[in-house]
C-alpha cells in the first residue's frame, strides 16, 4: 500500500525538479493517430480537453493510497498527479501543492483526503487554476480554523493523544503516528486484517502542527465543491465532514466507509470526481 519513492528530502529543501516532478505523475498517454478515422481523432480531442485530476493524500498515508482511483481515472481517459504531501504543517504542505501545480498545463480538478481537505482548500483559493475541489473524508476549516478546532467541536474522534506515538523534532514539532495496535480502529475500519498490518507499521507521520495550523483563507467560494462523506469512521466524525461540507456548499454523497475512503469505497470516490470533472469546460 506504500509508494516506493519518497521525496522528502527535496520536499524540506522546498525545490523539487521539473523532471522528479515529471516521474511522480500518472498521465494518460495520447493514442497514435496512424490512420485514424473520425471518430479515433474524436475521442483523442475528448481525451486531451479532459483536466488533470490532482490527488492529495492525508495524514498517515502516502500517495500510493490513490492507487485504485488511479488505475480507474487513467482508464478513463484522465491526467493524473499523485502528490507525495510532506505533512510538515499547513503552510508547507499548501505551498508544496502549489508548487506542484505550476507545473500542470490547462484546469485541474484538485482532491483532498483528511487533512489535505485543508491543504486543498487553501492551495484552491491562490490559484484560478483550480476549477472544482473533491473533498474525501476530509477537514474543511475556515479562515481562523484549526484542524484541531474543527475535530474537537464534534464527538467521536479517535484522534487522541491516547493512540498516538509520537517524536519531538528539533525546532519544537512532533512527529505523530497512529500506535499501530490503534491504527485499525482509527484510520483502517473497513480494511483487511493484513491491509492494517501492513499499513499500521509503514505509515506516514504528520507533524503535530499540521492540526494546530490556522487557515489563512477561505475555500473559494465560486469554486465547485464535491464531498464524500463516510459514515464509519473513527477519525474525522461524520457529524464534522457534514457540517464543513454543508457550510462550504459542496454537492455531498456519503459512503459507508471509515477513515481511509480511498481505498475502502474507491467507486465512492471516483464517481464525485468524476461529478467534478464534467463541470470543467
Amino acid at each position: 500500500m506504500k509508494s516506493t519513492v519518497r521525496i522528502k528530502a527535496l520536499a524540506a529543501a522546498g525545490l523539487a525538479s521539473g523532471a522528479l516532478v515529471a516521474s511522480l505523475a500518472v498521465t494518460n498517454a495520447s493514442a497514435v493517430a496512424t490512420g485514424a478515422n473520425h471518430h479515433t481523432v474524436a475521442k483523442q480531442t475528448e481525451h486531451r480537453a479532459k483536466p488533470t485530476v490532482v490527488l492529495v493524500h492525508g495524514a498517515f498515508a502516502d500517495s500510493s493510497g490513490w492507487n485504485n482511483e488511479i488505475g480507474y481515472l487513467r482508464r478513463h481517459g484522465y491526467p493524473v498527479l499523485a502528490i507525495d504531501t510532506p505533512l510538515r504543517g499547513l503552510a508547507f504542505d499548501s505551498a508544496y501543492v502549489e508548487a506542484q501545480l505550476k507545473t500542470i498545463k490547462g484546469p485541474v480538478v484538485l482532491v483532498g483526503h483528511s487533512y489535505a481537505g485543508e491543504v486543498v482548500s487553501q492551495v484552491a483559493a491562490k490559484t484560478s487554476k483550480v476549477k472544482a475541489l473533491v473533498y474525501v473524508a476530509a477537514l474543511i476549516p475556515k479562515a481562523g480554523e484549526t484542524a484541531g478546532s474543527l475535530i474537537g467541536q464534534f464527538p467521536g474522534s479517535q484522534l487522541i493523544p491516547e493512540n498516538f506515538r509520537t517524536i519531538p523534532l528539533p525546532g519544537g514539532d512532533t512527529d505523530v503516528y497512529l500506535k499501530a495496535d490503534k491504527f485499525g480502529t482509527v484510520y483502517g475500519n473497513g480494511l483487511s486484517k493484513s491491509d492494517i498490518q501492513v499499513a499500521s507499521v509503514t505509515q506516514e507521520p504528520v507533524a503535530l502542527s499540521a492540526f494546530t495550523d490556522k487557515a489563512t483563507v477561505n475555500p473559494p467560494a465560486q469554486t465547485p465543491k464535491w464531498a464524500v462523506v463516510s459514515t464509519e469512521d473513527h477519525a474525522v466524525p461524520t457529524v464534522a465532514q457534514k457540517f464543513a461540507a454543508r457550510r462550504v456548499g459542496a454537492h455531498i454523497s456519503y459512503t459507508r466507509s471509515g477513515h481511509d475512503v480511498p481505498s475502502i469505497s474507491p467507486g465512492a470516490v471516483d464517481r464525485a470526481i468524476v461529478a467534478a470533472a464534467n463541470t470543467v469546460h
